[in-house]
This record gives C-alpha cells, sequence and structure tokens, in this order.
C-alpha cells in the first residue's frame, strides 16, 4: 500500500505559510495586535500537535523497521533534534512578542530559517523513508494518534487553517485525503467559524 503523504505536505506549508505571515505582520508594525497574536498560538498549537505526534508515533515505528541501519537512524536522530532546536526559538519569539523587544525580528528569521530546514530535511529525507518501510497500518496508527489529540474541536480549526489561502487546485488535493464527513463539516460549520476568527487579520 503507497501511503499518501498530502496531509502532510500540506501541514508543512501551512507552517510556512503562517511564518510568512508572522514576518510580515512585524515588518509591518502589526506584531502585537489581536489577529496576529491568535494566528501565531494557532501556529504554535499545530506545530506542537504536529511534531509530539512524530516523536510520540511516529519517529519510534520508523526506529523498529531500520534496526541496524545506521544511516537511517542517524536520520532519525536528526529529526528529534531539530525538534529540539525549534522549541526554544518559539519560546524566544514568544518572549520577544511579550516584551517587544528590538531581536524580534532576527529571532522570527532565524525561526523560519530553522524550520524551514527541518522541514526541507523530512520531506527529501524521512518521508521516502517512510514510504519505504512503514505499513498502511502503521500509518493509520499515527494519523489516529493525530485524530485523537486534537478531538473534533480540535479537527474544525485543523481542516481549514489547513487550506487557508491555498490555491484551488491544492485546496481540493488536500482536502481530498480527508473522509467525506469531513470535508462536509468543513463547507458547512468549520470553514466559516474559522474564517470569523480573523487569524492573522485575515
Amino acid at each position: 500500500m503507497t501511503i499518501d503523504f498530502t496531509p502532510m505536505y500540506a501541514s508543512h506549508d501551512a507552517f510556512r505559510r503562517d511564518l510568512e505571515r508572522l514576518a510580515a505582520a512585524v515588518a509591518g508594525g502589526r506584531a502585537h495586535t489581536g489577529p496576529v497574536l491568535a494566528g501565531w498560538e494557532n501556529f504554535k498549537h499545530q506545530l506542537h500537535v504536529h511534531h509530539t505526534a512524530e516523536d510520540s508515533d511516529l519517529w519510534p515505528r520508523v526506529r523498529e523497521r531500520v534496526a541496524g541501519r545506521v544511516r537511517d537512524l542517524a536520520l532519525l536522530d536528526d529529526m528529534e533534534a531539530e525538534h529540539g532546536r525549534i522549541d526554544p526559538l518559539l519560546d524566544a519569539v514568544d518572549a520577544a512578542l511579550a516584551e517587544r523587544a528590538f531581536e524580534l525580528p532576527d529571532l522570527v528569521r532565524a525561526l523560519r530559517a530553522t524550520l524551514d530546514d527541518h522541514l526541507k530535511h523530512e520531506e527529501d529525507g524521512a518521508l521516502p523513508l517512510m514510504g519505504e518501510v512503514l505499513t498502511g497500518a502503521d500509518w493509520g496508527a499515527f494519523t489516529g494518534r493525530m485524530r485523537e489529540t486534537q478531538g473534533l474541536r480540535g479537527a474544525a480549526v485543523f481542516v481549514p487553517w489547513l487550506v487557508d489561502g491555498v490555491s484551488a487546485v491544492d485546496r481540493e488535493r488536500f482536502l481530498g485525503a480527508f473522509p467525506a464527513p469531513v470535508r462536509v463539516l468543513n463547507r458547512l460549520f468549520w470553514e466559516g467559524s474559522y474564517r470569523r476568527r480573523g487569524l492573522w487579520g485575515g
């Protein structure tokens, strides 16, 4: 069975998009407005759920499948170490936002660069490895953990967040990876509620 990594790529794109919005808000002097701070809080929440599920449910499954394969195990060590380098940057941006510190633009640039390097490393190395060694059941267990962590309330934000601002083609492709009931709920209820929150001032 070929694993469909569409939601993973869509999540990565959404993380990059949100940090672009944060950088633009900082450059435009809007970083401390309510919509921007709400967008930043949601970004942190989505990234925390994503990375926590990878650390607890995904990387250990891959490790089991690549036991004895030194290069692949080193790649997984890199994935976990990179997560560890991102967390202090999130805290630093948080502190700079709270204190209106002059270092904020530099910290946002550092966070963008560090996160983008990690996401690209994951896309170029870890995702192909997962496609090679994981079964459909393995991937289902991981995505099930994500659903359990998010819950219905979390899904009501996660799904429209994922497609916020994407092209019509990408929107169709991303949403197509979800079950039909999720797409219906998103169309009828979730997307409107998400838009009314006005994250990032959108």
